[in-house]
């Protein structure tokens, strides 16, 4: 516990950009203390944890390393109470190009981040994939439980929020479609280094990110806790990693039952031997 909690103090700190002696100053502590709690040699008392929470701007038990609860209502949740799965069963196209890269010749460990109802999971771990998925919606996790079932595959399913939670293993893989936007600007750089850390060398990023485009718009394009991207933003986290395939498009979509577009940049990257995070 004190270790998670003095990874956490130190990972949100460097997100806001503080020193210890900065967020010493604001909590009145000595920058000492701060240093002990990065460290894990002390825990900050409990009446201390509101105030970490109110300057690092998370929930509590987020700050003591406790799986999210899904302080967020999403908007589709709802629809995940419905029979049958809102986002269908057939895996999206990424799933393929996945396989042509990285075929699953050996066992490759590959992580599906927000896997929503499962579907790309299921995929891959019907193709040999070793597979771990998470998302912050339970509901969704259940339908992906039941779809790997019919499936007759095993899939490690666990509930976390990606603002929240952090890779302490390694992957062969990384994937996320259609989920990045409810990443801020502000957590898009340590969560992704985190990512690349916990990658194998050789390793895969398949990421896909929707942009912002003045002539493209969507309804989703007013609501709360959706952040669209900047056209090509996503590569430049990748700048020294080799993008096997990067490309930018725009298509149609029905989702919501209300016809619109979206633009969406798609990565393919390669972590290289020897790459310094």
């Amino acid at each position: 516990m004190e270790n998670a909690v003095g990874r956490n103090i130190h990972r949100l700190r460097k997100q806001q950009n503080l020193t210890q002696e900065e967020l010493a100053g604001l909590l009145n502590v000595s920058f000492q203390a701060v240093s002990k709690w990065e460290n894990g040699n002390s825990m900050p008392d409990v009446g201390m944890l509101p105030h970490l929470a109110n300057v690092f701007h998370c929930t509590i038990d987020s700050l003591l390393g406790y799986p999210a609860e899904h302080h967020r209502i999403m908007d589709y949740e709802e629809r995940y109470r419905l029979d049958g799965y809102y986002w269908g069963s057939r895996p999206s196209n990424m799933c393929y190009e996945v396989m042509k890269l990285y075929p699953p010749q050996r066992p490759l460990r590959l992580l599906d981040v927000a896997c929503g109802e499962g579907k790309d999971a299921v995929f891959f771990a019907r193709n040999g994939y070793s597979v771990t998925a998470f998302d912050a919606v339970e509901l969704a996790l259940d339908k992906a439980r039941r779809l790997a079932g019919q499936a007759r595959v095993d899939i490690n399913f666990f509930q976390a929020d990606m603002l929240d939670f952090r890779l302490d293993t390694a992957f062969d893989i990384i994937y996320s479609s259609g989920a990045l936007h409810y990443v801020p600007q502000n957590l898009r750089a340590e969560m992704l280094k985190n990512y690349q850390e916990h990658t194998t060398e050789g390793g895969l990023h398949a990421l896909n990110v929707f942009v912002r485009k003045p002539f493209v718009h969507s309804p989703s394009d007013e609501k709360k806790g959706r952040y669209k991207w900047v056209s090509g933003e996503l590569f430049t986290y990748y700048a020294d990693w080799k993008i096997a395939s990067c490309s930018e498009a725009i298509f149609d979509c029905m989702s919501g039952g209300v016809p619109h577009q979206h633009c969406m940049d798609t990565l393919y990257a390669v972590k290289r031997e020897g790459t310094v995070q």
